[in-house]
């Protein structure tokens, strides 16, 4: 037996959760990666008693993480916000049939949007579907708070919603780990438990709303909430991140209901709380839930009215806002310059946006690094909403405008985002035949968050090989009969085919395939050399924004720690002064 000492580690939110599912005998982990999500699957995979994979998109991972809790085995998927709002369909219908062996559901949410579209509170989707959610506020109650959502789910007969977020998943801190221990159950055939048509579905419903009952009555006195009585001039009700800020804020002074499960929530344990202190203030990133809560018991407190309902929190406004003193800090003596993001030196979609901009073509486009696309000096992007939309936004974009948009506007959406949500879209233009282009942008991996496979790399999670879908047959195969591909390194084939395609009156693919710059089994060539005797400083190779190249003293330069040898911009000199290295 290993020695308590040993049994410490400082392990980082998201492997703390993998970690947790590991203990807690989960056999099945279906996900899709989504930041801050991603990790925990990447970390769970390193166990080989546990069965992972990625899946095309998020509703995919949860009813196959569903098909195998039914099996008998516990098991998780995994996604970020906006991913549960893809897998809300079997969610919220999950919700009546409840599980067989049990089941969690990670959401990691993204307050501040470091890496998303939007900052939704994943809280509201407990609510609705009417499940529990669990926030752990530390790698240690990830651990422990994962294992004991599986109890829960057994117990209650429920999937289970555990909710991280950006600084507790991507955030270190000790924990202490045990053993694992795997729960079987046997599949058993319950056509009115898991066939939910109308029939069996009103008979669940009430099952649902007494399980809420249950789970309410189970929160009142769950280890997952805890009182830390303090001073009692004021109490404060907080839960995940903001537990550590408040924490940090106000040391043992105050008085906090440090809350674990944040659905269903507690109304005694809140009331009795309450009651204790003089000032009570609700703490909570995004939406006013638990405060809208506590209002509804009659309970007088404070929480939006002195604490922003957008961004994430930190320790100095959460000080500044409950008139604490706040830390002066220290600034430097020079201010550092902006650092926008950009597409890396190299990468492929920036030969294809630069030949769309200088085409004058409106560009629809998706998720991924790709987005990057309508950042200056490219600019070509001018719509993006979620993953997949582009093919359907294009699609309705040139049935309303018609020759107005036809023949000057495309999608583009990458490879993974195109297995995940774009097929659909894309089987509407063919079976309504609008007169659109949709470029896959394949680089051969999920580039944006941090190269995992996809259904197109012919590899699984573990790098092994895989089933591999052909971009170009399952194009036709869904009635295209116009499929090009093209390397976005060269440039005059990219401007040629984009304007035969345009030209073409109906529905056309365009596949710009070439690998992500970054991915390891990539050989780059030498890094471009300036002849500063030919280069006029006409600044021509500054149009495809590329961080390799700068114009220094009047004439181009290239960072030869950045520089792949594309060539993408010597195709842009008029001078011929960019000009291949010499391999080492």
């Amino acid at each position: 037996m290993e020695s308590s000492t040993q049994n410490k580690q400082l392990m980082l939110g998201n492997k703390a959760v993998a970690r947790g599912l590991y203990e807690a005998g989960v056999c099945f982990i279906s996900s899709y990666p989504g930041t801050p999500s991603t990790e925990i699957t990447e970390e769970a995979a390193k166990y080989d008693e546990i069965y992972c994979e990625w899946a095309p998109n998020e509703k995919v991972a949860m009813e196959s993480a569903f098909g195998a809790s039914l099996a008998g085995r516990r098991s998780f998927c995994a996604q970020k916000h906006v991913g549960l709002n893809v897998a809300a369909d079997p969610l919220y219908t999950m919700s009546y049939t409840g599980v067989n062996a049990g089941m969690v559901i990670g959401v990691a949410d993204d307050a501040g949007m470091h890496s998303s579209q939007n900052e939704q509170d994943s809280r509201h989707h407990a609510i609705a579907a009417k499940v529990p959610m669990i926030e752990p506020s530390d790698s240690a109650e990830a651990i422990e708070f994962t294992k004991l959502a599986y109890e829960i789910s057994e117990t209650f007969d429920t999937p289970v919603l555990l909710k991280m977020c950006t600084r507790v998943a991507h955030s270190q801190s000790v924990v202490s780990v045990s053993e694992r221990h795997v729960p079987e159950k046997k599949y058993e055939k319950n056509i009115a438990k898991y066939v939910m048509m109308p029939g069996n579905a009103l008979k669940r419903h009430p099952f649902v709303e007494e399980r809420t009952k249950k789970l309410t009555e189970y929160a009142e006195t769950s280890p997952l909430n805890r009182v830390e009585m303090g001073d009692t001039s004021i109490g404060i009700i907080t839960a995940s991140t903001s537990y550590q800020y408040v924490k940090e804020v106000f040391g043992e002074t105050a008085s906090v209901l440090k809350l674990g499960m944040t659905n269903p929530l507690p109304e005694k344990l809140i009331r009795d709380f309450a009651a204790k202190v003089d000032r009570l203030v609700v703490v909570e990133e995004l939406d006013p839930i638990i405060e809208n809560h506590v209002k509804a018991l009659g309970i007088p407190c404070e929480g939006k009215n002195v604490l922003p309902i957008i961004y994430e929190f930190s320790q100095n406004l959460i000080a500044r806002a409950l008139g604490r003193p706040v830390p002066e800090g220290r600034t430097l003596d020079t201010q550092i310059p902006a650092r926008p993001p950009v597409m890396c030196a190299g990468c492929p979609h920036r030969g294809m946006f630069y030949t769309l901009k200088k085409n004058k073509v409106t560009v629809l486009g998706d998720i991924g690094c790709y987005t990057l696309g309508a950042v200056q000096p490219l600019g070509s992007i001018e719509m993006t909403l979620c993953m997949g939309a582009s093919i359907g936004a294009v699609h309705g974009f040139n049935k309303i405008l018609g020759k107005e948009s036809e023949g000057k506007t495309v999608a583009v959406i990458g490879d993974s985002t195109f297995m995940h949500s774009g097929m659909t879209g894309l089987a509407n233009v063919a079976y309504n035949q609008s007169n659109s282009t949709v470029i896959i942008l394949d680089n051969s991996i999920t580039g944006m968050t941090g190269h995992q496979q996809n259904p197109t790399t012919g590899y699984n999670i573990k790098g092994d090989p895989a089933g591999k879908i052909n971009l170009e047959a399952l194009c036709a195969a869904m009635g295209f009969e116009r499929v090009r591909v093209v390397d976005p390194y060269d440039l005059s084939a990219c401007d040629k085919v984009i304007k035969e395609e345009l030209a073409f009156e109906g529905p056309s693919v365009i596949i710009s395939r070439r690998p992500c710059a970054l991915l390891k089994y990539v050989k780059h060539k030498a890094p471009l050399k300036v002849n500063t005797d030919k280069c006029v400083g006409c600044k021509s190779c500054m149009q495809i924004g590329c961080p390799a190249i700068s114009i220094k003293n009047g004439k181009a330069c290239v960072d030869n720690t950045l520089c792949v040898g594309c060539g993408v911009c010597s195709q842009l000199c008029h001078f011929s002064a960019l000009e291949a290295g010499e391999e080492e």
